[in-house]
């Protein structure tokens, strides 16, 4: 590929030369996380039929079920893009509240302006993930990267929190029902999963509920139940030493093997397959 960077598999790319990467020239929904920074130039692209601009030290965020179209760039266009998987973002992130934080907050902010000062952070990340990626022989080499990963999303939340603490953007009732279902999943997805019982404490029918979210995120309320569950599924497995059993019982599955039919269904693996991956 063009102006690659360096890669691990198919679970992360960086691009140093953003003007070289090869942009859909048709509508396409995204089935990857865009983090790109502009250097130099400008662009424009649509997002959900949406028209933003990219200037000098703009971050731009894409996330997974957004359709880009529209792209165009200045011919003096500069900048630089980490490209993930969806999996490999989710085994980087160590709370599962971060994973929406991210798509909340590129939902309503497409593009970032960055202080130079952020701008600057940015590409250093860039520029140790490309140095450590390149270090093929390095015994933890992906656990590495994913670590650098999550540093970086880290200091992106810093920039939202600023943002947030000063945006006086108007939302719509579907964003604020959007927000509202999120913040409730995020307290009770452990032991909580019937799309009725969320619609119930938001005072909403399940069809409103249902329509509401797929309109505005591109998944069903399921979906993001699922996601939750099935992220803090792989935390556990991946940073705890608690037993399957445990995290069953911690997750509110009726038993291990249910918990294990379940995991299995959306990974493809068994619990125990994934925690020794």
């Amino acid at each position: 590929m063009l102006g690659d960077s360096g890669s691990i598999e198919n679970e992360i790319l960086l691009l140093d030369k953003l003007n070289e990467a090869p942009i859909p020239q048709e509508p396409r929904r995204m089935e990857i996380i865009v983090v790109a920074l502009c250097l130099k130039g400008k662009a424009q692209y649509t997002i959900d039929t949406q028209e933003q601009m990219v200037k000098r030290n703009d971050v731009l965020i894409i996330t997974d079920r957004h359709i880009l179209d529209n792209f165009m760039a200045s011919p003096d266009l500069e900048g630089l893009a980490i490209i993930l998987s969806v999996e490999f973002f989710r085994a980087a992130i160590q709370k599962v509240s971060d994973f929406s934080s991210l798509f909340l907050f590129s939902k309503d902010h497409p593009v970032v302006s960055l202080s130079q000062t952020e701008a600057d952070i940015f590409v250093s990340y860039f520029n140790m993930l490309k140095e450590k990626m390149a270090d093929t022989e390095h015994r933890y080499r992906r656990d590495l990267v994913r670590t650098l990963l999550l540093a970086m999303f880290y200091d992106l939340s810093n920039v939202i929190f600023r943002i947030q603490h000063r945006s006086d953007t108007h939302q719509t009732r579907a964003d604020i029902l959007f927000s509202r279902f999120i913040h409730l999943l995020e307290k009770n997805y452990k032991h909580e999963r019937r799309v009725g019982w969320y619609a119930e404490q938001m005072c909403i029918t399940p069809k409103y509920l249902s329509e509401t979210i797929k309109q505005v995120s591109k998944r069903t309320p399921n979906e993001w139940i699922d996601n939750y569950v099935m992220l803090e599924i792989r935390v556990l497995l991946k940073n705890t030493t608690k037993s399957i059993k445990q995290i069953a019982q911690e997750m509110h599955f009726p038993n291990q093997s249910f918990l294990g039919k379940f995991f299995k269904e959306h990974v493809g693996m068994s619990p125990s397959e994934y925690r020794k991956g």
